[in-house]
């Protein structure tokens, strides 16, 4: 009995240990990055098990002997956000590939900007932020400058629409317009060859869209031998290849305002190694302030091929842009109280945050062309860059430590530029007496305007882009000894800036919509005005019809040195030369008595036409040169700890600003052409198992001579600056909750001319952002976060005088899964409609009264739904 029952004891073990043995099974499955390169040393394991394994050079890993049940599967690597997903075993061999995405967060993540050969973050001695897609959605940007509010140290004012942008770095002045220190990059070469020409700033050719991995940008440090004219800094829009394969597709509409956008892209692999990139976008709408007509019409196409070979890659890339976008130039805006603690607020009949000076009233401009014939300017085109590009990469490794790269771009560029510039605001009897004692105004039906309405002189900048082609191509070559790279590097660039202002004068009402325009006569009655049109010119300014048709030629040899000192350690130096030679002409005004609607009758506007004088230009001929150069050091304390030093001296040549008057254009002698930028940085950085931190305290020196500013032709900008402060930047991740941030102490002064000493204008002590955000769902396919970007107060010019106030910008977004593949989207920005001001033409006001300013204030509230579909 008792063997009996021991056999069956035994069989009944066996019989266990044979199911526990077939209820076993394996995981296998291979790891590739975003690029579709292999990931070696990754971590996979079962959450809650022992179970677990790392990465093959080839990406490959197995977990074997997993019983049946269910689990989560955990992978995890240095630089790489931590994937996971939920598994079943059920006795079946498991298969699961599976991508990682790069963290840019992480100090393990690979930089190419700013530096001669891609190195990770905790090696560089440079300060970088890496901005992924899903990192710049969270802060529910609407154009491509509010993008870069995000990014520490640089002052992006955003106010402008979707371009035209004001973007400064590390108390780096704003002088005149556009980003003059700081160059915009379209994978790896300049978009422009000068961030500030007038009426063509870089960001206006430049459109964020699904084509775009990611955006680095970089300040100070190696950007001053590393380009020309970017001695502040780089920020480095790079477009995706089709390595990683998949597809979007996406359309996204104002809620409570006129706008309809599509996008889409998809990239894959055609060949073996051969890999194709195509996406773009078209956007329809009024636009998120009140123009009264289509303000924004227009899209972008991008295509990019690439073949990789056993030791390189050849990779040809184009785009097509032709877009409309409006432009938001200063509008009324009241202002009372004192200049140290005035009170802003709106207009009377105008909102500062949804109004505009557009008006379906005016949305034709008659003019004289660069040849003196009559054709017409249209209001609605707004900011609108035509842009045809054809570039091509490529990258080889030629043994023996030697690499060769090149990345040559040509760019066909041609638009317009067409908005109205409120140049005067005041009660209607200021204006009516402007044009004589006596004189009245009667909106265009002939009723009366009330002598205390508020009136409106306008300037249209009419402004014909006619030719800004450029080309751009940088090659370098590196040699690697051991622990020494040495890059020599040749940068070529000619740029085209061939553009005619005609502008013509206009009165109109405020009013944020559908304003009436206004018509003047004088005492006897007698018009001096046609439908609101008062001059063809600018005689308030003293009139400023141009015509620029110059070329700028830049040769750059640039030499760079790395030295790997030890693990730890490693140093950097570069030199760059740049060589300009400039030529071409400009021309001034003329004023003439001309028929230009031809009806047979000179009117008023007409007995005095001001146009370009093609009779008298201004020869230009002129060569400049300067050297740059830039030390750096980083020393890894530990292995996600480092600190690092650099000093860099650099310069931004000046292009239109200074064909106005006054100088000798064919004397390099006598050429104030540069401005020159001096920097030192000392930094620290840290990397934590889900998160990171970086400290930057810097040091610029700026002397700049002479540059025109449009809106103010009386006013020539001839100042030194002088800047010491401190960046923040961090993140950090706790499950499913992130949180990402920056601030930017900066304490800058004039250090020259009648205002030393003072503040320099729009500049203020604390720009800062902090994005929290929240993952949730049984997938995590769902999240939610908000967005707070914001600036202490500031001078609205170097006087110090008046005082523009500082603010918070909250922005938020809700992602939900709807599918596998198909999410939906809200997003708002500035969900409390809060007024910020950004700049102001007017620096003072008096005291004790009400006020009304010339100002740009950020855009309200404007809510957007949107639904995108991956595969």
């Amino acid at each position: 009995m008792n063997i009996t029952k021991t056999t069956w004891s035994f069989i009944l073990a066996m019989l266990c240990a044979v199911t526990a043995v077939v209820a076993q099974s394996t995981i296998t499955g291979n790891v590739k990055d975003a690029q579709g390169e292999t990931v070696l040393g990754v971590n996979v394991v079962l959450k809650g098990t022992e179970k677990g394994t790392v990465t093959d050079f080839d990406g490959n890993y197995t977990i074997a002997n997993v019983p049946d049940g269910a689990y989560t599967l955990v992978a995890s690597g240095l630089g790489y956000d931590n994937f996971t997903k939920k598994i079943t075993v059920n006795s079946a061999k498991l298969v699961i590939d599976f991508v990682m995405k790069e963290n840019a967060e992480s100090l393990d993540a690979i930089i190419v900007t700013g530096v001669t050969n891609p190195k990770a973050k905790i090696e560089s001695s440079v300060s970088v932020t890496t901005l992924r897609t899903e990192t710049i959605a969270q802060s529910a940007p609407r154009t491509t400058a509010e993008i870069f509010r995000t990014i520490p140290g640089i002052r992006s004012e955003s106010s402008g629409g979707e371009g035209n942008s004001n973007i400064s770095v590390r108390g780096v002045p704003i002088s005149s317009g556009g980003s003059k220190y700081v160059q915009i990059q379209e994978d790896g070469l300049p978009v422009l060859l000068y961030g500030d020409i007038s009426f063509a700033t870089a960001d206006i050719f430049t459109r964020f869209d699904s084509n775009v991995a990611r955006i680095e940008a970089i300040r100070g440090g190696s950007a001053s031998t590393q380009t020309s004219n970017a001695p502040g800094g780089i920020i480095n829009i790079i477009s995706k290849t089709g390595k990683s394969e998949g597809g979007v597709i996406g359309t996204t509409f104002g809620a409570n305002y006129d706008s309809f956008r599509t996008d889409f892209a998809y990239g894959t692999e055609i060949a073996d190694d051969l890999y194709i990139h195509a996406g773009g976008f078209y956007r329809v709408g009024e636009g998120i302030r009140d123009a009264g007509f289509t303000a924004n019409n227009g899209g972008q196409f991008k295509l990019s091929l690439m073949k990789e070979f056993e030791k390189g890659s050849v990779r040809v890339y184009g785009k097509y842009l032709n877009d409309r976008a409006i432009a938001y130039l200063p509008a009324p805006i009241q202002v009372s109280g004192t200049n140290s603690n005035p009170t802003w607020e709106d207009a009377p009949n105008f909102d500062a945050t949804t109004g505009s000076l557009h008006t379906p009233n005016l949305t034709q401009t008659l003019r004289l062309g660069p040849d003196g014939e009559p054709s017409r300017g249209d209001v609605t085109d707004g900011m609108n860059p035509v842009s045809t590009s054809l570039g091509i990469a490529a990258n080889f490794d030629l043994g023996n430590g030697y690499k060769v790269s090149n990345n040559g771009r040509f760019s066909s560029n041609n638009g317009a530029f067409v908005s109205p510039f409120p140049s005067q605001v005041g009660t209607g009897s200021v204006i009516a007496d402007s044009f004589g004692t006596g004189s009245s105004l009667q909106f265009t039906d002939g009723s009366p305007v009330a002598a205390n309405s508020l009136v409106a002189r306008i300037h249209m900048f009419d402004v014909e882009l006619e030719n800004f082609n450029n080309f751009m191509n940088d090659i370098k070559l590196s040699k690697s000894y051991n622990n020494l790279d040495i890059t020599l590097g040749y940068f070529k660039s000619i740029q085209n800036i061939s553009m005619n202002w005609s502008w013509n004068s206009y009165l109109q009402e405020v009013r944020g919509e559908n304003a009436r325009l206004i018509n003047a006569f004088d005492s006897t009655g007698s018009p001096l005005s046609e439908n609101g049109l008062y001059a063809y010119g600018t005689p308030f300014w003293g009139n400023l019809a141009r015509n620029y048709d110059t070329q700028y030629n830049v040769s750059a040899p640039y030499l760079n040195i790395a030295l790997e000192a030890s693990e730890k350690l490693n140093f950097d130096a570069s030199v760059r030369f740049d060589n300009g030679k400039v030529d071409g002409t400009f021309s001034g005004g003329v004023e003439s008595a001309i028929d230009i609607n031809n009806d047979g009758v000179i009117s008023a506007p007409e007995q005095a036409v001001f146009s370009v004088d093609n009779a008298s230009p201004t020869n230009v001929n002129y060569d400049y040169d300067y050297f740059s150069y830039s030390l750096g050091i980083n020393y890894k304390l530990q292995d996600r700890q480092a600190v690092f030093a650099r000093y860099s001296r650099g310069a931004a040549a000046k292009a239109d600003r200074i064909l106005f008057s006054g100088l000798d254009y064919q004397n390099s002698d006598r050429i104030n052409a540069l401005d020159f930028l001096n920097q030192a940085e000392i930094g620290y950085k840290q990397g934590f198992d889900n998160g990171a931190i970086y400290v930057t305290g810097f040091y610029s020196k700026t002397t700049e001579q002479a540059g025109f500013e449009a809106t103010n032709p009386d006013l020539i900008i001839d100042n030194d600056y002088q800047s010491f402060g401190v960046e923040l930047e961090g993140s950090y991740r706790m499950d499913d909750f992130t949180i990402r941030g920056a601030v930017t102490y900066t304490n800058a002064s004039l250090e020259s001319g009648d205002n030393e000493g003072n503040a320099p204008r729009r500049q203020p002590d604390f720009i800062y952002n902090l994005i929290p955000s929240y993952n949730f769902g049984v997938e995590k396919q769902n999240s939610i976060g908000l967005s707070f970007i914001g600036q202490t107060k500031a001078f609205a010019q170097d006087t110090n005088e008046l005082i523009m106030p500082g603010f918070v910008i909250v922005n938020g977004f809700v992602n939900v899964g709807i599918t596998k593949n198909l999410n939906a989207n809200l997003s708002a920005n500035n969900i409390f409609d809060t007024l910020g001001i950004t700049e102001s033409e007017e620096g003072s006001i008096v005291e004790g009264q009400t006020n009304f300013l010339r100002a740009r204030a950020l855009p309200g509230r404007s809510i957007s739904l949107g639904l995108t579909y991956q595969f």
